[in-house]
């Protein structure tokens, strides 16, 4: 179950000179996706908690299953699939003409000040808890 969709046009700048998404832009829009969520969903947006901490990706895994092209609708979702004491583990898929276009999991670290991982807000763990516990949908 998704716990957060984003909708996303495959814009110009997206894209090489063979005229399909140029890898790194995914990454891009894939942060945007996060970056949404924490505003969103979880209400701690980024420009409140890079002053005093930050959620820097600690490991990603994406498999790229199709080209995209300039013009195309794509949907992100992403789903929260466990929350440790400072990680976060995110599968995060965009979809568009008719099938999934790419899958990445994604691990986030809370950290702190000093850029050491620290163990997220009580309020922000409670919300994270709060989706994971909620029931799927049909």
């Amino acid at each position: 179950m998704a716990h957060f969709t984003r909708p996303q046009k495959v814009l110009f700048k997206h894209c090489d000179p063979a005229g399909i998404v140029f890898y790194p832009r995914y990454f891009e829009m894939i942060n945007d996706t996060v970056e949404a969520f924490f505003d969103e969903v979880l209400g701690w947006p980024f420009e409140e908690i890079h002053p005093q901490a930050a959620v820097p990706t600690a490991a990603f895994n994406v498999v790229f299953k199709a080209p995209c092209r300039h013009g195309d609708q794509l949907e992100f979702t992403l789903t929260v699939r466990t929350i440790g004491r400072t990680s976060l583990s995110l599968r995060i898929e965009a979809a568009g003409n008719g099938g999934i276009r790419l899958q990445a999991d994604q691990t986030l670290v809370h950290t702190g000040s000093t850029g050491k991982p620290a163990a997220w807000p009580a309020k922000i763990r409670d919300r994270i808890e709060a989706l994971l516990a909620a029931p799927e949908s049909g």
